[in-house]
């Protein structure tokens, strides 16, 4: 998954470095200076699309964990409905109000003489068209994650940049349309992705049904509650961006703002390695923890915590030998800029490791239902941290002190999470566990649960037996252990004959779960196979003739409820007897 969820973390950063590249190398330092200026609201609508892309990963990631199809509908429905409605009225107030909204950001008020107030409106002026695309493109990204379209998602942002890097182009050297035109090159290159990326939902094979009428506010509110971590985070960015251009401007004026928004988008786009952790973080632990799973969950841990040190400290020797190629491409007319962008490049880079590890445990915290643990994290590491680092150090080092802001911050967020896992664990530990802090009451009890890995109709056979025998174990009646046991050799045996390729046999498995839950026996099969939904298969193909598709049939007719959904690339169906 991790490929693909840092191309998702890139749909949003994607267009932005394109355009710091053409605006510094085609418009000059005081177009870059306008640009930085307008990184806060463009932030802004960032924060609202990462606020609900978190709430749709936590949610979905429940409703898919139990198998509840009908939830995660409504929770697409509104999602999209949420986005859209947000993007629209985001672009008629940033239209009626761009004036005042300039001048509040730092450009100054209009005049003759206020180039960057100009360039500054400009630029926002043409960006803001694309309001309802940036948000319904994020929106649209964890739905594709969970359907299993990477491909589709790759080809939404490959397409997106070769078109935002043409319309750039024909801006600088054909139209020459200045920031408007810069900002609106990057609008159209959103839709360009939104009907690459979205065409899958208007298909039928869509996993997921727009039902406006199932949409409640009670949804909106939980899809936003979940968020909420992640809007704090995201708005303390935008809030930190703008202290951080006051600071700026305080000791190293225009210049020093011109460097900071060059070393910001270089920022934005090594975060997407350690965002891309987090995010499949966040989804598979709120999934696992719906499920019960605490093995899974502890996996989840130890595999992010490799990928946080080994993939960023890749990201971060990268940046340190590339670091004046990197400032180069976006400023060439200001060496006193491009020289201050270099050093900061290189002080920045040296956080990665850090980031990625602060980034991944508030979202593994946030997934398994510690969201005032997460509400903690957030702010702590994405502003207090950095700007009082920076305060401090810019009055005894002046700028190249605020380039110290994003190492020492994070160091500091990092060991405030760690005190707080040594007192809620009472001693100082780095094990998985201890960092997990997770109870033995969040997952399924040991002797309430049965996990059974099958690889061919043999073993499906095996399954069946061991299932009965751990019914009778349970004390459980004849007749339920018969109807486990029953239910698995027939559902695991037409997925082995009809679902594992001759091509791919050898990685195919199906994890069948049994578990007892508040007198219920609940079966789980999970499989890694070609899409295959019994429940709606039934509905389709329903005859008169009882020996049609007889051992589906049987099984349906049997349990109490079915339930499919399709995540991850996984087929999931728990039954309940």
């Amino acid at each position: 998954m991790l490929l693909t969820q840092i191309l998702s973390a890139l749909t949003v950063m994607i267009c932005m470095f394109v355009d710091s590249i053409m605006i510094g190398r085609f418009l000059g330092s005081d177009a870059m200076t306008a640009y930085g200026l307008t990184n806060p609201i463009l932030l802004i609508f960032a924060a609202f699309g990462s606020m609900l892309t978190a709430g749709i990963q936590v949610q979905c990631g429940k409703t898919m964990g139990r198998g509840d199809r009908e939830g995660t509908d409504t929770c697409y429905s509104a999602a999209i409905t949420l986005a859209a409605g947000v993007g629209f009225l985001g672009f008629f107030l940033i239209i009626l109000f761009a004036s005042p909204i300039c001048t509040a950001l730092g450009a100054g008020v209009p005049g003759p003489e206020n180039t960057v107030f100009t360039l500054t409106k400009d630029y926002l002026t043409g960006f803001i068209v694309c309001a309802p695309a940036f948000l319904l493109a994020q929106t649209m990204v964890p739905f594709l994650q969970m359907s299993g379209k990477g491909v589709r998602l790759a080809a939404a942002v490959g397409v997106m940049t070769i078109s935002d890097i043409i319309f750039d182009l024909l801006n600088v050297f054909v139209f020459k349309g200045g920031t408007f035109g810069m900002g609106l090159a990057s609008s159209l290159s959103y839709y360009i992705a939104l009907v690459i990326g979205g065409s899958y939902f208007l298909t039928k094979k869509c996993m997921f049904r727009m039902k406006l009428r199932s949409v409640r506010f009670s949804m909106f509110r939980e899809l936003l509650k979940h968020g909420v971590p992640t809007m704090l985070n995201q708005a303390a960015t935008v809030l930190l961006v703008y202290l951080m251009n006051q600071i700026l401007l305080s000791v190293g004026h225009n210049t020093a703002v011109a460097a900071y928004s060059v070393i910001n988008t270089i920022a934005n786009i090594c975060y997407c390695f350690g965002a891309g952790i987090g995010s499949v973080a966040l989804m598979l632990s709120s999934m696992f923890y719906s499920d019960k799973d605490l093995e899974s969950l502890y996996s989840i841990v130890r595999t992010m915590l490799f990928y946080c040190i080994v993939l960023n400290a890749a990201v971060t020797a990268v940046t340190l030998i590339a670091a004046p190629q990197m400032v180069g491409m976006f400023l060439t007319d200001n060496p006193s800029a491009v020289s201050m962008a270099a050093a900061g490049t290189r002080l920045f880079s040296l956080s990665l490791p850090f980031c990625s590890l602060n980034t991944s445990f508030k979202n593994f915290y946030q997934g398994t239902g510690k969201t005032h643990l997460t509400n903690i994290i957030s702010p702590t590491q994405s502003l207090f941290s950095k700007i009082a680092v920076a305060f401090v150090m810019s009055r005894l080092m002046g700028t190249e002190g605020v380039w110290f802001s994003w190492l020492l911050g994070e160091i500091l967020t990092l060991l405030i999470v760690s005190c707080i896992v040594w007192k809620r664990n009472r001693k100082c530990s780095i094990s998985v566990k201890d960092y997990a802090l997770l109870s033995e009451e969040a997952g399924a009890q040991d002797s309430d649960r049965i996990d059974i890995n099958v690889r061919s109709i043999e073993e499906v056979i095996e399954a069946s037996g061991h299932a009965a025998e751990f019914c009778r174990s349970k004390g459980k009646d004849p007749r339920t252990s018969m109807l486990i046991a029953l239910c698995i050799e027939e559902m695991a045996a037409n997925i082995v004959k009809h679902g594992f390729t001759k091509d791919h046999i050898k990685n195919h498995v199906i994890n069948i779960r049994i578990m007892f839950k508040d007198n219920e026996g609940l079966i789980r099969l999970r499989d890694n196979c070609v899409n295959f939904d019994p429940v709606s298969y039934m509905d389709l193909h329903k005859s008169d003739d009882p020996t049609s598709h007889i051992g589906i049939r049987m099984i349906m007719n049997m349990v109490k409820d079915a339930n499919y959904v399709s995540s991850l690339g996984l087929n999931n169906l728990t039954l309940t007897i």
